[in-house]
């Protein structure tokens, strides 16, 4: 099953998706997408690092998730990738200004043959006002258009604010 949840800053989306990995009853791998470039960003993977039960697997990705979750997806085992956003911020500062779309289309296109359970996490980026600059509205629509390409592709997909999560696909049974 594939599921996608998605919140603003602190809306305990990661919280929801850990509770429903070890839920689960497989066994769980997290797939980190974040990079260690400040120390904001060093303490909110801290955060992450301490909540996490110790026997999870830790596969740390910033830019080929496609091929990871190829690697590591088996019918015994949980996904959990935390976040498509700042995998998506990964691909838009990279170098090769192609390699965003070409990671997107592989991630979209492996997902129908993946076997166990995968949770993606994303921050949803499209409620608030248009951001000023280029790069900051580029990145407001690649990743509302890449919401909308795995809402379709997922089973349940749930929007989470205030550390409660609504349904917007699918069941939470």
């Amino acid at each position: 099953m594939l599921q996608l949840i998605l919140g603003g800053a602190r809306s305990g989306k990661s919280r929801l998706a850990e509770q429903r990995a070890a839920d689960s009853g497989l066994a769980v791998t997290y797939i980190a997408t974040s990079q260690l470039l400040d120390g904001e960003m060093n303490a909110r993977v801290q955060l992450h690092r301490e909540r996490r039960p110790a026997h999870w697997a830790l596969v740390e990705e910033p830019l080929e998730l496609a091929r990871v979750l190829r690697e590591h997806a088996s019918p015994e085992r949980c996904l959990l990738v935390d976040c498509l956003t700042l995998w998506l911020t990964n691909l838009l500062m990279a170098e090769d200004p192609q390699r965003l779309a070409a990671e997107r289309e592989a991630l979209l296109q492996c997902l129908a043959g993946l076997p166990g359970e995968i949770i993606f996490v994303s921050n949803e980026t499209g409620l608030g006002v248009v951001p000023l600059g280029e790069l900051t509205r580029r990145y407001v629509d690649e990743a509302g258009w890449l919401h909308q390409a795995l809402a379709e592709r997922c089973q349940r997909v749930t929007l989470t604010v205030a550390g409660l999560p609504l349904t917007l696909k699918g069941t939470d049974a």
